[in-house]
């Protein structure tokens, strides 16, 4: 019996709806945490490109700062899935390079956003603020801000051997002018200035509770670097419990929403602002282009850094609240 025609059009509509949904590029994106205002921003750039250039995006993450275990799973899943491109903020920069090599042999391509691997030479591109540049702009305004004060330095910051963590905590010392290493080193530079430290994996919680141990251990602390601003919300609570809030000048990097809310508040002193949602977009570009033409990214791309502060400093080129506020997360 002859297909009517009518018959063989539908046919034809679902064989065209099947081909598209076939042809459309899967794309991986893998973050640190789901819960980090800073990852849970660049998911949602991510999805907006994703559906803007007809690709779908599926996420992943670990279940907290440092999983790298839940991050190579995710990316196992992904790879099965059929992600061709798939976008990590690495947890480990060193423990995610068999898996990211694994996932390379099977013809993806792996795009680091944020945070580089250990070497970056291991993934196909990076798109990533300059963290250490971000770190010496704090350290600048810092050294501005206490005005000739001897400064008495507490770090809270990311976890040991991070990329980030160090390039962040070394910028901000070579920024006020101290002892520190280069933006090649993943050690944490301790110059006599510093007298305590603590790891807060950006966490306001663990950022309260490393605050509260560096003022037992010294109550003359006078400015505070945090790796974020979760943990700089977390020192500002443990210090205004100890009524100390006034006489402490606290830095930070991310330049969220609610981070540079906290600038106007008096909470945070100045930060330096990031932008997630370009590098989701930039990466998922890069990952619909591959999937057209077989061209891999390759290297480095800065994507920009500014200094947000409530009060300008002379010599230290920054911008208001208003303009933080405008710019917060990369939304237009």
């Amino acid at each position: 019996m002859k297909k009517s025609t009518a018959t063989l059009a539908l046919t034809a509509l679902a064989f065209a709806a099947s081909s598209a949904f076939a042809a459309e590029p899967v794309i991986g994106l893998i973050t640190k945490t789901d819960s980090n205002p800073f990852f849970v921003k660049m998911k949602e750039g991510a999805e907006a490109e994703g559906k803007k250039l007809g690709a779908k995006v599926i996420s992943g993450s670990g279940k907290t700062d440092g999983d790298n275990a839940g991050q190579i799973t995710a990316m196992e899943n992904m790879i099965a899935a059929g992600a061709k491109t798939i976008l990590i903020t690495p947890s480990d920069a060193k423990a995610i390079i068999p898996a990211i090599k694994k996932a390379q042999q099977n013809g993806v391509m792996v795009i680091a956003l944020d945070s580089p691997t250990d070497p970056v030479s291991a993934v196909d591109g990076l798109f990533a603020t300059d963290n250490y540049k971000a770190g010496v702009l704090i350290g600048q305004y810092a050294k501005a801000a206490l005005g000739g004060k001897k400064p008495v330095i507490a770090t809270l910051d990311l976890l040991p051997g991070h990329p980030v963590g160090a390039q962040r905590h070394n910028g901000f010392l070579q920024g006020f002018g101290l002892q520190s290493l280069d933006a090649k080193s993943n050690d944490l530079a301790k110059p006599a200035e510093v007298v305590c430290m603590a790891d807060s994996f950006g966490d306001a919680a663990k950022g309260q509770t490393g605050m509260e141990n560096c003022l037992q251990k010294n109550p003359a602390i006078n400015l505070v670097y945090t790796i974020n601003e979760p943990a700089a919300a977390g020192a500002y609570k443990a210090l205004k419990t100890a009524g100390k809030e006034k006489d402490v000048v606290i830095v930070s990097v991310d330049g969220g929403c609610a981070g540079v809310k906290d600038v106007g508040a008096g909470v945070i002193s100045a930060t330096s602002q990031q932008y997630p949602l370009k590098m989701a977009a930039m990466g998922v570009a890069a990952g619909v282009e591959y999937a057209k033409t077989g061209k891999k990214v390759s290297g480095y791309t800065d994507t920009g850094v500014t200094l947000i502060a409530a009060k300008a400093q002379p010599g230290v080129d920054s911008k208001d609240v208003k303009t933080g506020m405008d710019l917060c997360w990369g939304k237009k």
